[in-house]
C-alpha cells in the first residue's frame, strides 16, 4: 500500500510540482490549497505525512502544525514545513514540525526527507 502524503500550499505551481514529484516517487498524494476544513481532510485521507507551506493565505503554517501536533488523534503524524520566508530553522521547529525545507527546494531533497520520515 502506498504511503499517503497531504500537501498544503496556496501556490498552485508549487502544489502541482510537488504533487507530480511525490506521485512519481510512488506516494498517494492529496494536494489542497486552502486550510479550511483541514482536520476533517486529515481524518478522512489519513496521511502518513503532511507537507505544508509556512505562509498560507489567512494563517500561518506553524500554527497549523501546532494544531496537528497537539491533536490527540494526529499528534504523531510527521509534518514538514517549507517556506521561502524562513530565516532560522529553529524558529519553525519550535512549532513542533519534524523537518523544515527552505524554498526554493530541490525535489530530490524533498523526496529524501519525506522517505526518511515515513519509512
Amino acid at each position: 500500500m502506498l504511503k499517503r502524503i497531504l500537501v498544503l500550499d496556496d501556490n498552485e505551481d508549487i502544489l502541482e510540482v510537488v504533487h507530480e514529484a511525490l506521485s512519481y516517487s510512488q506516494f498517494d498524494v492529496k494536494s489542497i490549497s486552502e486550510c479550511a476544513g483541514l482536520m476533517a481532510i486529515v481524518d478522512e485521507f489519513k496521511p502518513d505525512l503532511i507537507l505544508l507551506d509556512y505562509r498560507i493565505s489567512g494563517t500561518n503554517g506553524g500554527d497549523i502544525c501546532r494544531q496537528i501536533k497537539t491533536h490527540p488523534k494526529f499528534g504523531n503524524l510527521p509534518v514538514i514545513i517549507f517556506s521561502a520566508y524562513i530565516n532560522h530553522d529553529d524558529e519553525i521547529l519550535a512549532y513542533g514540525c519534524d523537518a523544515v525545507i527552505n524554498k526554493p527546494f530541490d525535489l530530490i531533497e524533498l523526496i529524501a526527507k519525506v522517505n526518511e520520515l515515513v519509512y
